[in-house]
């Protein structure tokens, strides 16, 4: 009976010890990240990109 019992508690600090140990782990793993904004291209640099000579088509007041 004494045998199971220091089984039991051995048990029961290692998976105490696992799971401390993962939380810590999860909760350092995150990137920092903007605030969920997605960044857009500026209409010129998005000209450069695709080769076209008017940026026009990709300001966004511009939609003809």
């Amino acid at each position: 009976m004494k045998k199971m019992k220091n089984t039991m508690i051995k048990i029961l600090v290692l998976s105490a010890i696992f799971s401390f140990a993962s939380c810590s782990v999860t909760s350092g793993s995150h990137s920092h990240s903007s605030n969920g904004k997605v960044k857009r291209v500026p209409p010129g640099q998005a000209k450069k990109m695709n080769g076209d000579k008017s940026a026009k088509k990709y300001a966004p007041g511009q939609n003809k």
